[in-house]
């Protein structure tokens, strides 16, 4: 194993909630990575585990409130709107390599920040970018799930119909901040419907799409061909997308489309069998199972939205930025049980 001299060092900004925590329990146990400081200023001088008891045992680290620029990449696991605000208040050194898993920068008109240029981080359509990449905006969770299960159909144009995509996603998808619908007591044995046919993920699920089908109408459009109905599930963590739109294909060719398009992705699985969340919760995978009903393509995709949604891509990011295995630090079982 490389001494600590020769690993990447790394930093963490809001480090205590859902995101930072899963990336903490990643790079603590990633082969070529030493955390150098983990930022959050109502924790600072708490140890980790005090915050994130799973890694009790693993860890005596503590939260800081203080910034070093002696690192070589910075996540920013905070909210929406609040990396900009960041980056803006704390000028980052040139040398530093950002990944950001807010939406700050993931659409097309608000990629650049200054001197630096924002990738969209999605290794299965941008792996070649990624690579060069100095700066990556995650992909959010939803849009990860459902563009995994349409890309290699965008590639062939063949989303000329419309798309019809029901997603229900853990209660951890709301973030660590409490609210109505986030109390154990509202979710439990619930589910409800939130933001139909407009979810935020929309655009840049369409952007990605257009990328590979020029004439496929980027969110929002009076020819608008997505149509999503996410729900709040009433467990913790993962998504499951069942998405379908009428297809030529038969299932035999739809099969080999999706097997093709994801040989070089070493997360991105495809079958024909039945699926279930147990398979995937706890791991950087998407497992998409392919089947056709009439002249229906049926795709249902599944993930941890918490690991390939978020912290677990972005830890993929960062391995195909640094040159190092695709995998690294990043093969977790699933708990099936």
């Amino acid at each position: 194993m490389a001494s600590t001299e020769q690993k990447i060092k790394a930093g963490i900004i809001g480090g205590a909630g859902y995101t930072g925590g899963e990336m903490l329990r990643i790079l603590l146990n990633h082969p070529n990575v030493a955390i150098a400081f983990v930022n959050s200023k109502s924790n600072a001088s708490n140890y980790l585990y005090e915050v994130h008891t799973d890694l009790f045992g693993d860890t005596n680290l503590k939260f800081s409130s203080e910034l070093s620029d002696e690192i070589d990449v910075l996540f920013l696991c905070v909210g929406h709107g609040d990396a900009q605000k960041f980056l803006e208040a704390n000028p980052i050194a040139a040398h530093i390599k950002i990944i950001d898993l807010s939406q700050d920068f993931r659409l097309a008109a608000n990629t650049k920040l200054g001197d630096r240029q924002f990738v969209y981080g999605l290794p299965e359509l941008k792996k070649t970018s990624i690579k060069e990449a100095s700066n990556i905006a995650n992909p959010g969770c939803f849009a990860t799930c459902i563009q995994l299960g349409l890309l290699p159909l965008a590639a062939k144009n063949m989303l000329v119909k419309e798309v019809h995509i029901s997603a229900t996603t853990g209660s951890t998808g709301a973030g660590q901040s409490l609210s109505p619908t986030s109390h154990f007591t509202w979710r439990n044995d619930n589910l409800s419907v939130y933001k139909a046919f407009n979810h935020q993920h929309l655009k840049e699920i369409s952007q990605s799409l257009n990328q590979l089908q020029p004439d496929f109408p980027v969110y929002p459009s009076d020819k608008n061909r997505l149509n999503f109905i996410p729900y709040r599930g009433d467990f913790t963590r993962g998504i499951l997308a069942s998405i379908y739109t009428e297809c030529d294909l038969s299932e035999e060719e739809a099969l080999h489309l999706y097997t093709d398009f994801y040989a070089d992705h070493p997360f991105t699985h495809i079958t024909t069998r039945d699926i279930d969340l147990k398979q995937v919760v706890n791991t950087n995978k998407c497992f998409l199972q392919i089947k056709k009903h009439g002249n229906k393509i049926l795709v249902i995709s599944i993930m941890d939205n918490l690991l390939k949604g978020a912290s677990g891509q972005a830890v993929q990011n960062m391995n195909l930025m640094f040159g190092l295995e695709e995998t690294a630090g990043l093969r977790l079982k699933a708990g099936a049980f």
